[in-house]
C-alpha cells in the first residue's frame, strides 16, 4: 500500500516544484524582461538550485511556455473527443476560440505576457518552434483519427494552416474576425476532403 501511494506523493511533489520555478521565472521576466533574468536569479526566487530547474526546464524558454504539453494535449483532445459528425476542422476552430475567449478574460495579463514575447526573439523563435511540434502530433492525431497516413499531403497543410492562424492572430487588428475569416476559408474544403473520404471506404 506505501509501495502504491510514494510515486503519487513523488509526482505532486514535482509538480508542484515545477509549478513554482515557473511561477517565479514568469514574476521576474514580466518585471525586468525576459533578458534581464538569468536561470540562477530564478532559482534563487524559487528556493531551488540551478540543477533542479535544469532538471525540469532544459533551456531558458521553456519556463516561459510551462504549460506546453497540457497546450497540446488539449488541442489532441479537441479532435479526438470531438462531438459526432463535427468535422476536424471545426472542433480545430471551436477550440481556437475557446483559448481566444480565456485570453480575453485575462486581457491586461495576456498583453503584458505578449509584450514580453515581442520584446524577446528567442522567445518568438521559441513559441514558434513549440507550434511546430503540435504540428506534427496534430497532423499524427488526425491522420489517425481517419485512418490515412501522417504523410497525406492535406492533413500535413491543414494542420500547418490551422495552427498557424493562432500566430497570425496576434498581427490583427481584429484577432476574432481574422479567426472566424479564417475558418470560414478552410471549413468547406476540409469538409468536402472528410466527405470524400467516407465516400471512398
Amino acid at each position: 500500500m506505501v509501495e502504491t501511494s510514494a510515486p503519487g506523493r513523488r509526482e505532486r511533489k514535482k509538480a508542484a516544484t515545477r509549478k513554482a520555478i515557473a511561477d517565479a521565472a514568469l514574476e521576474l521576466f514580466l518585471a525586468r524582461g525576459f533578458d534581464g533574468v538569468t536561470i540562477k536569479e530564478v532559482a534563487e526566487r524559487a528556493d531551488v538550485s540551478l540543477a533542479t530547474v535544469y532538471a525540469h526546464f532544459p533551456q531558458k524558454e521553456a519556463l516561459v511556455y510551462d504549460e506546453d504539453d497540457e497546450i497540446r494535449d488539449a488541442l489532441l483532445a479537441a479532435v479526438s473527443d470531438r462531438e459526432p459528425g463535427m468535422t476536424i476542422c471545426t472542433a480545430i476552430h471551436h477550440w481556437l476560440r475557446q483559448v481566444m475567449k480565456e485570453h480575453e478574460e485575462y486581457g491586461a495579463e495576456v498583453a503584458r505576457f505578449h509584450a514580453m514575447i515581442i520584446a524577446a526573439p528567442s522567445l518568438r523563435e521559441y513559441e514558434r518552434s513549440m507550434w511546430m511540434r503540435h504540428e506534427t502530433a496534430l497532423t499524427a492525431t488526425i491522420a489517425a483519427e481517419l485512418g490515412q497516413p501522417a504523410s497525406h499531403p492535406f492533413i500535413g497543410v491543414f494542420a500547418h494552416y490551422a495552427l498557424e492562424t493562432w500566430a497570425f492572430l496576434d498581427r490583427t487588428e481584429d484577432p476574432e474576425a481574422s479567426l472566424e475569416a479564417t475558418f470560414a476559408l478552410l471549413e468547406p474544403g476540409w469538409a468536402a476532403f472528410e466527405e470524400r473520404l467516407s465516400a471512398e471506404r
